[in-house]
């Protein structure tokens, strides 16, 4: 990944995840971390991955459906507050398992050890 679309990737991430907690505002699901922003090469499309602190399947379900509801809103307020791109990417939301991975990963070497 060239160097412009890092900095890009990074600009989009901090730009997201003030937008995301301005937007969607739950006491139930409480913050939304945004943990990696990807770019495609040809800037069309940003990858957004994020994680809650109460992963249950109730809570993911209802994060989802906030993110795909208010999906507009938030690519308008980007679009909004992003100037120094000619091309406004399509923004794709995922739920980042990797920190679930690495905490299975970690009680497997533990039991290894014991």
């Amino acid at each position: 990944m060239n160097v412009n679309i890092k900095r890009r990737a990074k600009l989009i991430h901090e730009l997201i995840v003030n937008i995301i907690n301005n937007v969607i505002k739950n006491e139930q699901i409480g913050y939304i971390n945004i943990t990696d922003v990807e770019l495609t090469n040809d800037l069309s499309f940003s990858t957004v991955y994020y994680t809650i602190l109460d992963n249950s399947e109730k809570n993911l379900s209802l994060v989802s459906e906030l993110i795909e509801k208010n999906k507009k809103k938030i690519r308008l307020k980007f679009a909004n507050q992003i100037r120094n791109m000619k091309k406004i990417p399509y923004l794709i939301f995922k739920y980042d398992h990797s920190l679930e991975y690495g905490h299975k990963i970690d009680q497997i070497l533990n039991d290894i050890k014991k």
